[in-house]
C-alpha cells in the first residue's frame, strides 16, 4: 500500500505526443488537403481542351461562312458569260444601266459617258430623288441634269417609308421631280415594312402609286427585292406595274413573274464613279426601253 506522503493520482496524466507522431499526422492531413484541392483545381486534360477548341472553331467557321461568305460566293465563281465592271455580266441581256444616289459621291460624267463604248454599254441611269415625306437626295438635281446632258436615258426613284403618310410622300416626290419626254416612269423603292401589317402596307403603297400615276400619266415602276415582293406584294394588283427586281449574286432571276429591270449586283466598278455602284439590265431591247419612256 502506498504511503500517505506519496500518493498516486487516480487520474493518469496524458503522455505528450512525440514530435515524430506530430509530423506523421501533419503530413497525412496535408496530403488529404492537397488531394481534395487537386480534385477541384485539376487542370483540363489536353484531349478535352483540344476537343472544345475544335468545336469552337467549327461553330465560328459555320457562322462566318453563312453570314459573310455564302451570300457573296457568286463573286468568285467562274463567269459563264463575260466579265465587265468588275463582275460577271448576266448572259442574254444587251441593255445595261446603273442606279445612283449621294452614296456614289461626285460623278465624273465625261468618264461615265465613255462606258457607252464598252462591250456592255451603259444606256440608262436611275437616281434617288426623295425619301419619306421631306428628305431629298442632295445630289439628285445635278445628277438628273447631267444624265440628260450626256445622253443617258434617266429615271428617278422615291424611297418609301411605311410609317409616313403615303400621299405626303407622293406629293413630295411630285414637287421634286419634273419628268420630261424620254425619261423613264417614276419608281417607288419599297424595301422595309416598318410597323405596318401586310394589308396596311399594301394600302399605303397603292395610294402612292395611284397618286403618282395620276400626276405623270404613266404607271410607276415598282422596285423591291425578290423576297420582299413574294412576302408582302404578292397580290395580283401589284403585278400590273413594271417590276424592277433586286436579286444579287445569282446567274439568273429566280422570280417566276414578269419583270422589266434586274439589279444584279451592288459591287460594280464603273469608270467615272469613285465607289461601287449597282448594276442593272433591262429585260428587252434598247428600242423597247425607249418605248417605255414618257412620251
Amino acid at each position: 500500500m502506498p504511503s500517505r506522503n506519496n500518493p498516486v493520482s487516480v487520474v493518469q496524466k496524458r503522455k505528450p505526443v512525440s514530435s515524430t507522431k506530430k509530423k506523421r499526422v501533419s503530413s497525412k492531413t496535408s496530403r488529404t488537403f492537397r488531394k481534395v484541392e487537386s480534385k477541384h483545381n485539376r487542370p483540363m486534360s489536353n484531349w478535352l481542351r483540344n476537343v472544345l477548341a475544335v468545336i469552337i472553331i467549327v461553330c465560328f467557321s459555320i457562322i462566318f461562312y453563312y453570314f459573310f461568305v455564302r451570300p457573296y460566293t457568286y463573286r468568285w465563281q467562274t463567269c459563264h458569260g463575260r466579265k465587265e465592271y468588275g463582275v460577271c455580266i448576266p448572259c442574254g441581256y444587251d441593255v445595261h444601266g446603273i442606279d445612283i444616289s449621294h452614296y456614289q459621291g461626285k460623278i465624273d460624267w465625261s468618264k461615265l459617258l465613255q462606258n457607252k463604248d464598252t462591250d456592255f454599254p451603259l444606256h440608262f441611269v436611275f437616281m434617288k430623288a426623295t425619301e419619306g415625306g421631306d428628305h431629298g437626295d442632295d445630289t439628285f438635281e445635278a445628277n438628273f441634269a447631267d444624265a440628260r446632258d450626256h445622253g443617258f436615258i434617266r429615271g428617278a426613284y422615291h424611297f418609301y417609308i411605311p410609317n409616313t403618310d403615303a400621299l405626303k410622300q407622293a406629293d413630295f416626290f411630285i414637287r421634286t421631280v419634273k419628268l420630261d419626254s424620254g425619261d423613264l416612269p417614276p419608281v417607288l423603292d419599297v424595301e422595309v415594312s416598318g410597323s405596318k401589317e401586310k394589308k396596311e402596307l399594301q394600302k399605303g403603297i397603292k395610294r402612292w402609286l395611284d397618286r403618282v400615276e395620276s400626276h405623270y400619266g404613266v404607271k410607276p415602276i415598282l422596285y423591291t427585292s425578290y423576297k420582299f415582293k413574294t412576302k408582302y406584294l404578292n397580290d395580283s394588283i401589284f403585278n400590273t406595274y413594271p417590276y424592277w427586281i433586286a436579286h444579287y449574286y445569282v446567274d439568273s432571276v429566280k422570280y417566276q413573274g414578269k419583270w422589266d429591270f434586274w439589279q444584279h449586283t451592288d459591287v460594280g466598278s464603273v469608270s467615272g464613279i469613285p465607289v461601287n455602284v449597282d448594276l442593272n439590265v433591262f429585260n428587252g431591247t434598247l428600242e423597247e426601253l425607249k418605248k417605255m419612256t414618257i412620251k
